[in-house]
């Protein structure tokens, strides 16, 4: 490798790092609208294994502003990332794909607390699959795939599982 093709590289690593760091805040913050725009327009999201839906950016963006309301509380911690560049001539390619771990500690809405707990009361992990694409605007997210692998639910028995 040339150290043109070596900076390129790293440079691809940061930002491919940078658009799965901004997936995360986009899911923590709400931010529904940045999280559309992270992915290409044919961009698509798998949360099934985490008793969500399959969809479109648009649409699974949409289910998880409904979802999400339920937990006024989330960080989502994503590590253990596993990049791989697709090849293009020995050189960093136009596509990747990121194998990460999360941990995803949240606080479920409750009408007696008004608002001031923070501690996390449900708790999940497991592994994201990301499939990215270079485009004119930059790296974007081509397909998310969520394999939830664990999950802790709140101690009271009469609250169903969220789903």
């Amino acid at each position: 490798m040339t150290q043109r093709t070596e900076l390129a590289t790293v440079l691809d690593r940061l930002a491919v790092d940078d658009l799965i760091t901004a997936y995360a805040v986009a899911v923590d913050d709400g931010d529904w609208a940045a999280y559309r725009g992270l992915f290409t327009p044919d961009g698509r999201a798998d949360y099934r294994s985490a008793g969500g839906i399959e969809g479109d950016a648009g649409q699974v963006a949409g289910w998880l502003a409904g979802t999400m309301r339920l937990f006024p509380m989330r960080q989502h911690l994503i590590v253990n990332r596993r990049l791989t560049f697709g090849d293009l001539r020995q050189d960093t390619g136009d596509t990747a794909r990121v194998l990460a771990d999360y941990v995803n500690p949240m606080r479920l809405a409750r009408e007696d607390d008004g608002g001031e707990a923070t501690a996390p009361d449900f708790v999940c992990g497991g592994r994201y699959a990301f499939a990215l694409s270079r485009t004119d605007e930059g790296w974007r997210l081509h397909g998310v795939t969520v394999t939830e692998k664990w999950r802790s639910l709140p101690e009271d028995p009469g609250r169903p599982a969220p789903r």
